[in-house]
């Protein structure tokens, strides 16, 4: 950890040493003299991390030098931030200044003093850089006396090894467990009795109770059980409301509204009357039998045969509960442990030349894990990428393996692993800390939380954000992340950290990582510590909550503060603003009370991510937010009652990610938008009627970082061609997917063929497209790696352009085209296979289609991949194509909506029954 946070400064101190000579912004006499030998000193002290951090686990001395070095160090970035920030400013000055003046401005002023406004002045920043280079040299004082071994500084950087998460479905030795977990909760083991039954797993941390009851939880046979499936993660402290506003949402599969707890439990009652439930709670801890019983009464109401599945460490939660059967769940046997272990370790290689003569090796580290799977998989997948037989005996022989204290506390596994993680990725996963227990943490949120605290470098070759997913998928390939939610690409897009995981990374951040509940009693006497503390998530119970501490974690780098403001606390905003003004990561989503966000957030100079999303009420944000010089990352997604945004964003030039879906009331964008060439994200650009102030179609020309989705709305204000080429979009060579919406007006054809985009666009949606004919570059080459395509609501075309000559087009959707009343050859194309991908293919809502025929001349293979036809709503429609239905490999047809045709194919009595027959999965309904 301090090992980062050392480069990082020494990267800091010489770039804007750099900046500073290249702008002509001088400090006070003396200062590059100081900077040289901090310099000196960091890198000779940063020789030693390594050793340093491996002594600190029994040396307490050791981890104080550490914590003091860390300290500085903070000090040293928020210093340097500022140092940037000042140049930055005058050169943000010396723009508008010529701007106004219409004047060429110089910035290489040899003014004697400079007016900084928010930033310290040049006096202070040296005064502060001299206050440090004093820590400093104490510091390096003591790490003489420590004799440290020194690693050298050309042994440092580590060659990152990639490789992918695995995925074991099944357990090693748990089968009888698995059985007799389901048995008691499909009644096999026992007879129905009043009231609730419920099975107890018990075991100590990381022998696999919650991956058991997963696996009970998602077997076939509970899904088809039970009439509701129900998964909380309860964890401790026990909250009632979290907890049944948990089931809530479970049972609804959508958010909950309600804020009152007897709502809540009503719900559920109603929810779950007669129903045959299953309700696991995932890491029970409490023993309070009132808040118990609370739950278990809310629950009565379910229909005989109901279960709950509960997890738990304690003993004394599973008499507590009144369990019915408890289920102890043991270590591995030497075998189990030994067969999981090679299953993980040589997943890939079986014919691995080196297998045999590691495998002894690896069953003595397998026995030294004492059983736990948790151990076992991240040792496992530790060994997966070494090859060498040195490599394996240094983790058998590691003296890790002495140390009591993890009997106690960590694990000697996950630190063996962690010493093996590069410094810049030991950071990134020690940072996970600052996340609640059992928290679903999105990638791609993490990734833009790694950036803002500068811990991700671009390499010239590879943006932030793709070192950032490098890391990501290295922590997750080596067992520090579980819980995988993949995209459709098969890509991890989110996960969990196991609790022990997360004990760990607690370990790792004494006095730097919290997780503060703002209405707790004992908040008061941990105040001494809040000056060290650097990240931290504010959760705010039911009761008022008091911030009045929270304002002394001056030095805060980042606050995670969602649905926070929703109660009578929203004065204590600006407040909270005022005093926190080392930020760099400030998460304020889901508070639904905030109308407008208060001016001070421009004192917050540092800051790079700001997280909005969700806040309902925000009208408007502050002016002084386009101060945020540093800002990355700006999140406004779902501020459904947000009316603009600041004139003056365009001075936002570090700004990747304006996101802005779900901003409906947004009628246009600020002209300075355009000027924001490191965009990265940006999810609705508007096309404005509204005068020179906000954008225009040609403000996209030089966003051509944009990637990932972009949405094009108000095309209908573009008048011609020549406007619309000046968005440039085939230069958009990142962009993967891109909605065109238009007004339904005629005579956009030319606006419509100058928004061709890049050959390399993955999905294409167009709706309300007003013209008769499309544009030529929907077809063939132009579109050559379109996978999805989606037209609707196109309500003048009389016909379909040729989709056939897509070459790998897997999903098709066409809805909401009342002018299509024939579908014939011309939708096919004239290539020699006809939509050779497609495997999905939805009509809907074609309310004048009477015809849809394939007609052939010549033998040729059309839609040969095909697996899923749909059609929806066309009630005129008269039949579906013969080719289609038996020449394809069709295995689900879907029909909903149109009477004709379900009249045509009903089973058994249907005149062309016969030609649907072989289709393994039909559904023919009239809604």
């Amino acid at each position: 950890m301090a090992d980062v946070l050392v480069s990082i400064v020494l990267e800091r101190l010489t770039s804007v040493a750099e900046q500073q000579i290249h702008e002509q912004v001088s400090l006070v006499q003396g200062v590059k003299s100081e900077i040289q030998s901090l310099k000196k000193t960091l890198r000779s002290v940063r020789d030693v991390l390594e050793d340093a951090e491996k002594r600190q686990v029994k040396e307490k001395s050791v981890r104080g030098w550490l914590e003091n070095l860390k300290d500085m160090a903070y000090e040293m970035e928020d210093v340097l931030d500022e140092w940037s920030i000042a140049i930055l400013q005058f050169q943000m000055e010396g723009v508008e200044n010529a701007s106004t003046s219409k004047k060429k401005v110089s910035f290489c002023m040899p003014s004697p003093c400079i007016c900084f406004k928010q930033v310290a002045s040049r006096r202070d920043i040296a005064l502060k850089i001299k206050g440090i280079k004093q820590q400093l040299d104490d510091i390096e004082r003591e790490r003489i006396r420590f004799n440290f071994v020194s690693s050298g500084s050309e042994e440092r950087p580590k060659r990152l090894i990639t490789t992918s998460a695995i995925d074991i479905s099944e357990v090693c030795g748990r089968d009888m467990d698995k059985k007799i977990i389901l048995d008691h909760l499909l009644g096999k083991k026992c007879q129905e009795k009043s009231g609730l039954y419920i099975v107890s797993i018990v075991g100590t941390g990381g022998m696999g109770k919650t991956t058991l009851a997963r696996l009970a939880y998602h077997h076939p046979e509970v899904e088809f059980h039970f009439d509701e499936r129900i998964w909380v993660c309860v964890s401790d402290p026990f909250d009632p409301f979290r907890v049944f506003r948990a089931i809530v949402e479970a049972l609804q599969k959508e958010p909950s509204k309600l804020h009152d707890l007897q709502a809540v439990q009503e719900e559920i009652k109603t929810r779950i009357a007669e129903k045959n439930f299953l309700l696991v709670l995932d890491d029970v801890w409490t023993e309070d039998n009132q808040l118990w019983e609370e739950l278990k009464n809310t629950l009565l109401c379910g229909a005989a045969g109901s279960r709950i599945l509960a997890t738990t460490r304690k003993e004394s939660v599973v008499k507590m509960m009144r369990t019915t059967y408890k289920h102890p769940l043991g270590e591995l046997s030497l075998e189990q442990s030994r067969a999981l272990f090679h299953q993980i370790a040589f997943y890939e290689r079986s014919t691995w030349e080196k297998e045999e003569e590691l495998k002894e090796i690896g069953e003595k580290i397998a026995d030294k894990c004492k059983g736990l799977p948790l151990a076992i998989k991240t040792l496992g997948n530790l060994l997966r990428i070494k090859n060498s037989e040195e490599e394996w005996k240094n983790v058998l022989n590691s003296e890790v393996w002495q140390l009591d204290e993890f009997e106690r506390d960590i694990s000697p596994a996950l630190l063996l692993s962690y010493y093996d993680l590069p410094p810049a990725i030991q950071r990134c996963f020690s940072f996970c800390a600052v996340f609640p227990k059992d928290s679903v943490i999105e990638r791609d949120e993490l990734i833009k939380l790694w950036m803002a605290q500068s811990y991700l470098k671009s390499d010239g070759r590879k943006e932030m954000e793709m070192v950032g997913r490098t890391y990501f998928e290295y922590l997750a390939a080596r067992s520090f992340f579980q819980d995988f939610e993949k995209d459709d690409d098969g890509n991890i897009i989110g996960c969990k950290m196991h609790d022990i995981v997360h004990d760990f990374a607690q370990y790792l951040t004494q006095n730097e990582c919290f997780i503060v509940e703002v209405d707790n009693q004992q908040m008061q006497s941990i105040d001494l510590s809040f000056k060290k503390i650097r990240h931290t998530t504010l959760v705010v119970r039911k009761s008022t909550p008091n911030f009045v501490s929270t304002y002394n974690m001056k030095n805060l780098h980042t606050l995670l503060a969602k649905a926070a403001f929703n109660s009578r606390v929203l004065e204590a905003l600006p407040n909270l603003l005022g005093h926190l003004t080392c930020l760099r990561a400030l998460d304020l989503s889901s508070s639904q009370l905030i109308e407008e966000l208060p001016k001070e957030i421009g004192k917050l100079i540092h800051l790079r991510y700001l997280n909005l999303s969700k806040c309902y009420s925000l009208r408007e944000l502050p002016e002084t937010i386009c101060d945020l010089y540093n800002l990355q990352t700006l999140n406004i997604k779902g501020c459904s009652n947000l009316q603009k945004l600041p004139q003056a964003m365009g001075k936002l030039i570090n700004l990747r990610h304006l996101e802005n879906d779900g901003t409906q009331n947004l009628k246009g964008l600020p002209k300075g938008i355009g000027r924001l060439s490191s965009l990265q994200t940006l999810d609705d650009f508007i096309v404005s009627s509204h005068g020179n102030d906000e954008c225009q179609i040609g403000n996209l020309r030089n966003l051509n970082n944009l990637r990932g989705f972009l949405l094009i709305k108000g095309l209908d204000e573009v008048k011609d061609a020549g406007e619309a080429e000046k968005a440039e979009l085939k230069n958009k060579v990142h962009l993967q997917r891109l909605q065109l919406k238009f007004g339904r007006e005629e005579g956009t054809k030319g606006v419509a063929e100058a928004l061709q985009p890049h050959p390399n666009l993955k999905l294409l949606r167009i709706n309300m497209y007003g013209d008769r004919e499309w544009p030529n570059w929907m077809m063939g080459s132009s579109l050559a790696q379109l996978t999805k395509l989606c037209l609707d609501h196109c309500i003048r075309c009389p016909c379909l352009p040729p989709l056939g000559q897509l070459p790998v087009l897997e999903v098709l959707y066409i809805w909401c085209m009342g002018g299509v009343k024939y579908i014939g050859s011309e939708f096919l194309g004239s290539s020699s296979t006809v939509f050779p991908k497609l495997k999905a293919l939805t009509i809907s809502d074609l309310d004048e289609l009477k015809q849809w025929e394939i007609k052939e001349k010549e033998e040729r293979s059309i839609m040969p991949c095909l697996n899923l036809l749909k059609t929806s709503f066309c009630p005129k429609l008269e039949g579906l194509p013969d080719h289609m239905l038996q020449r394809t490999t069709l295995q689900k047809l879907d029909i909903t909506g149109s009477p004709i045709l379900k009249r045509r194919y009903r089973k058994d009595i249907g005149e062309d029954r016969h030609k649907i027959s072989h289709i393994p999965e039909v559904k023919c309904s009239s809604d």
